[in-house]
């Protein structure tokens, strides 16, 4: 906690950031830009980074006038918060007609006070499975040197081991090499909807591309069966999800699926089944509950139909279809979860608020995963044509709004395993 707003960064497009003791640090929401409470701006957590936002002047207010102003001394800088903590607020800018789009990362406001970065977040989850901090690279490449050689010819573990973690450092697949918790299970090449923002996938006359490459094999059940059976025989708070973000939505992929969980509770019933997917298939999903699937994170950029299909913009289905989903894996008493994209100036309207907790009343939602949306806000907000987001209640209301609702619903960043759901609170990784 700090007792004054952070001073403004600006990058001299080289590398340097600095601080301008004339601005201090604001955020955004939605088009415009505010004023950040005192008591939102928490120490950048560790695992955090900083990025320059190219032909973009940053937006502060000045220290002796109170007055907004542009900071003309470089480029805008905005952070990357890791995993686990949700964003308030956007890096605040104003962008320059010749500006790139940006990447598809996320872009939270960021300031700087007595020798520290500081931005405007909640630590929304608990487990630690995607600290820094506890990542061991020795621990990391000799478990890969030890899964390869002892599945050799399987193209999931090689796919893991060289696209996931050499070439893009996936927390997921470095957990699963130090043999602990979450392991992914990408299994799919194709997909049903054309997310704008879609990380795995952009078409070639797009100004950005995507910032992992997409599975290309289809997995055959035997060779999920083979590498996840002991992960959930051996590991601490074991847990398998199909679903990642180098592949498609696996419920094209859902008897190949089914078959693998069939497969897999043959030889063990420790840990638990989770699937990450659009919800588009309630059919596949009843089938997969049925072979002994224990949970599913359904994602969305909105509660509200039409945001979400402007986004998704999907292929032989609709957006009732993800509630139908989440329906019957609570019908099977399974956990169900949303992954839920956070946006300041859309995710706190009230219309999406409400629409949220008609979503929650309909389905009986266990969980709301509350993550930050990697995507370039100017341009995200113009592919959805949105000029007016309208009056907002903040990132920070809409969570108490939630809260009070729904007292039962969770709050996290990651997919809980088996003994979490039985007692969210108070067991969990450690």
């Amino acid at each position: 906690m700090i007792n004054k707003s952070p001073y403004l960064l600006y990058s001299d497009g080289k590398g340097n950031t600095y601080e301008d003791t004339s601005l201090y640090a604001i955020g955004r929401s939605g088009w415009d830009a505010y004023p950040i409470p005192v008591e939102d701006w928490i120490l950048l957590p560790d695992g955090g980074t900083l990025y320059e936002l190219p032909g973009r002047l940053g937006i502060g207010i000045d220290v002796k006038t109170g007055e907004l102003r542009l900071c003309q001394k470089g480029c805008a800088v905005a952070a990357f918060i890791p995993p686990a903590h949700t964003g308030l607020y956007l890096a605040a800018y104003e962008t320059q007609p010749d500006a790139p789009t940006l990447p598809l990362y996320c872009y939270t406001a960021v300031g700087w006070q007595n020798g520290q970065f500081y931005v405007p977040a909640v630590r929304i989850e608990r487990d630690i499975r995607q600290e820094c901090s506890g990542y061991n690279t020795h621990k990391i490449e000799s478990g890969m040197a030890q899964m390869l050689k002892a599945y050799p010819h399987n193209r999931l573990v090689q796919h893991l081991a060289h696209n996931c973690t050499e070439s893009y450092c996936c927390p997921a697949s470095r957990n699963y090499f130090m043999g602990r918790w979450e392991c992914p299970v990408p299994t799919s090449p194709a997909c049903n909807a054309n997310c704008i923002g879609c990380i795995s996938f952009q078409p070639a006359e797009e100004s950005i591309v995507s910032t992992q490459n997409r599975l290309t094999i289809k997995p055959t059940a035997l060779e999920i069966a083979e590498f996840t059976v002991p992960h959930l025989e051996h590991a601490p708070y074991p847990l398998i999800s199909f679903g990642q973000g180098c592949e498609g939505e696996p419920l094209l992929m859902w008897e190949t699926i089914a078959t693998a969980i069939t497969e897999i509770r043959k030889h063990t019933a420790k840990g638990s089944i989770n699937i990450n997917t659009n919800g588009s298939k309630p059919a596949a999903v009843e089938a997969l509950m049925k072979a002994g699937l224990n949970s599913i994170r359904v994602s969305m950029n909105s509660a509200r139909e039409d945001i979400y299909t402007r986004y998704y913009q999907p292929n032989n289905y609709h957006f009732n279809d993800l509630k139908e989903s989440i329906k019957v894996v609570k019908k099977y008493g399974g956990w169900a979860s949303i992954n839920y994209f956070v946006f300041p100036g859309l995710t706190d309207n009230p219309e999406e608020i409400d629409a949220l907790c008609t979503f929650i009343a309909e389905t009986g939602l266990d969980m709301i995963q509350w993550r930050n949306f990697n995507i370039d806000p100017d341009w995200y907000l113009g592919k959805m044509g949105i000029t007016d987001a309208g009056e907002c209640v903040g990132i920070k209301e809409t969570m108490n709004i939630i809260r009070e609702e729904f007292p039962n619903v969770k709050f996290g960043y990651f997919n809980p395993p088996a003994e979490r759901m039985k007692n969210y609170d108070t067991d969990f990784a450690h």
